[in-house]
């Protein structure tokens, strides 16, 4: 006779249409996420069925929530990783992605910020100011010289003279336009966004409309965040049985 308990201890193997219901992809989606690495690859049976477990379901709910957080792409490669590491490996590996979003979510914080005090610079009318050579700029930017020059060749922050011996002055309105460009570039934009974004900023209120853009990366943030949240149990089933 059959031991009931030995039998109930391997669960019954999945269908695709059965992993699609419970992971919320459609069956064909299941079948090209198995293609791409998402997912191990499924048995198949004598007649070519392929056959699933729950830690596929794992793993593309996983997937769901870390495509949300660091792209599809990301996604794919890191879960592919988790199924070969140590769980220290694994551990370390998923907590890189939370650092990751919390430091892009600081350096668009420190980018408010300045915004926030250029701002308030010019509401209580600072219209007079010495001008700063472009080691002084540097400095307080924290920036190398260099990269002020680039940012010149770039066409995004503009010395007000430059003397006969190169020596460049920095006035009020190119201050402001560096410590701009500083900010925006602290918060992990690209050269020609920062171009683009600059170019809306002919007067204060520009500002306004760089602290909108600012405002919506911290509510993307946010989502991606939350996604990799949602992902957490399902992360650690699939760190769990690569373990085993």
């Amino acid at each position: 006779m059959m031991d009931e308990s030995a039998s109930d201890s391997q669960p019954a193997p999945l269908r695709t249409v059965d992993v699609a219901r419970a992971s919320g992809y459609s069956a064909q989606q299941v079948r090209d996420l198995e293609r791409l690495g998402v997912i191990p690859p499924a048995a198949r049976s004598a007649n070519g069925y392929r056959s699933y477990t729950s830690i596929h379901v794992h793993a593309l709910r996983a997937y769901r929530g870390l495509a949300g957080a660091v792209g599809p792409v990301a996604a794919r490669q890191l879960l592919a990783e988790l199924r070969t590491a140590t769980l220290a490996e694994a551990a370390a590996a998923i907590s890189a992605v939370h650092v990751g979003l919390a430091r892009e979510r600081d350096e668009a914080l420190r980018a408010q910020d300045a915004l926030r005090a250029i701002q308030a610079e010019a509401t209580v009318g600072e219209q007079e100011r010495d001008a700063m050579t472009i080691t002084e700029l540097a400095g307080a930017l924290n920036v190398r010289p260099s990269t002020l020059r680039f940012w010149e060749q770039e066409g995004l922050v503009l010395p007000e003279r430059v003397t006969s011996l190169r020596a460049r002055r920095y006035g009020l309105s190119a201050i402001r336009e560096a410590r701009i460009v500083a900010a925006l570039r602290n918060s992990g934009y690209g050269i020609a966004a920062v171009r683009d974004l600059m170019g809306s900023l002919g007067s204060l209120d520009g500002l306004g409309e760089t602290r909108r853009i600012l405002q919506q990366r911290l509510d993307r943030l946010a989502t991606r965040t939350v996604a990799l949240l949602r992902a957490g149990s399902d992360l650690a089933a699939v760190v769990m049985a690569a373990g085993q």
